[in-house]
């Protein structure tokens, strides 16, 4: 289990409260804790264990379906629907070759227009619902969306704050953001198929956006975090577990706009384990961005460490999204 200090526990009831000194302690903490692996666990976030459930008991619903009926929403990355198994293969954003990923997902995100067409067309799509199959799963994931929206503009303004920046000073750029949330089934091999050499349910990659927010399940072919060896890790790493936590970490915009003061997590998620190969997980992944076309620019030293040159938000995501399409 990685150790406590490179990816901690933090409450987030401290930085919510009325305490400066907490409110300072827990900024101070999380400065800290996205130096090295980019990673922490988030306690105190409100997001109820039944809430999540709700979507996970939905969303298995979906993904029992027929594939000649998931095959109706299917879509390319990006969109809006259902990206079946060999759909991406997220090692190819970092350059690391890897058979496709196993896993399907179910893809929902932001889709109030900005009135830009050209916009609008990629970002703001709207979002497909397979309401006569699951006609759950369209109430509980808005409402899952909503509120980590909601806890994800929190996370920013503590990572302001880490800064020792405005409280707005990410959240400025939040009024219409991009945002996705991704519904991952892990299945079994019974499922899957045998793992290639060198295949993973995710391959190793780094998140592109400012903020993911993850709430997953526990198991050996789980989630893996790279801590580099200079901070005192070991290279991969099983990610450390806790039942009520939001696993929390940053992405390449946030690592560009930080100077690369805060690293961005390069993680995977490990195949189906030969010993319990019918081991069948699901995460519920929530990428949080900023504004469309959000020009990104690295704090200058002290705080930041690399001048990387200014990039557009959206033309850095869009790359990345292309990149780890597969065919």
């Amino acid at each position: 289990m990685p150790d406590s200090t490179r990816i901690p526990v933090i409450d987030l009831a401290p930085w919510l409260s009325d305490d400066a000194g907490a409110r300072a302690a827990t900024a101070a903490a999380v400065d800290t804790a996205l130096s090295k692996a980019g990673f922490l666990l988030l306690t105190g976030h409100g997001v109820s264990r039944a809430r999540r459930e709700a979507v996970r008991r939905a969303s298995r619903r979906f993904f029992a379906l027929p594939e000649e009926v998931k095959r109706r929403y299917a879509v390319s990355v990006g969109g809006r629907g259902w990206l079946g198994q060999g759909a991406e293969a997220n090692g190819y954003s970092e350059g690391t070759q890897t058979p496709p990923d196993l896993k399907e997902s179910w893809t929902v995100g932001a889709d109030r227009p900005t009135g830009d067409p050209a916009t609008d067309a990629f970002w703001f799509q709207p979002n497909v619902w397979p309401d006569a199959e699951v006609p759950v799963l369209r109430e509980v994931v808005e409402g899952y969306m909503a509120t980590m929206r909601s806890v994800a503009d929190e996370v920013l303004r503590l990572l302001a704050a880490a800064l020792g920046q405005p409280d707005d000073f990410f959240t400025r750029h939040t009024g219409h953001p991009t945002y996705t949330l991704n519904v991952n089934w892990y299945p079994g091999t019974g499922v899957v198929g045998e793992p290639q050499p060198g295949q993973f349910r995710i391959g190793p990659h780094t998140d592109f956006g400012t903020v993911t927010l993850l709430d997953r399940q526990h198991g050996k072919g789980g989630l893996q975090v790279y801590v580099d060896p200079a901070d005192g890790g070991v290279g991969w790493e099983d990610a450390p577990y806790e039942p009520d936590a939001l696993t929390v970490n940053i992405g390449d915009l946030m690592a560009r706009w930080t100077g690369d003061r805060w690293r961005s997590g390069r993680h995977r998620v490990l195949p189906p384990p030969a010993d319990v190969p019918a081991e069948d997980l699901m995460s519920l992944v929530y990428f949080y961005e900023c504004d469309p076309h959000t020009t990104v620019t690295s704090l200058p030293a002290p705080l930041g460490r690399v001048a990387h040159d200014p990039v557009d938000s959206s033309v850095y995501l869009k790359e990345k999204l292309d990149a780890i399409s597969v065919g």
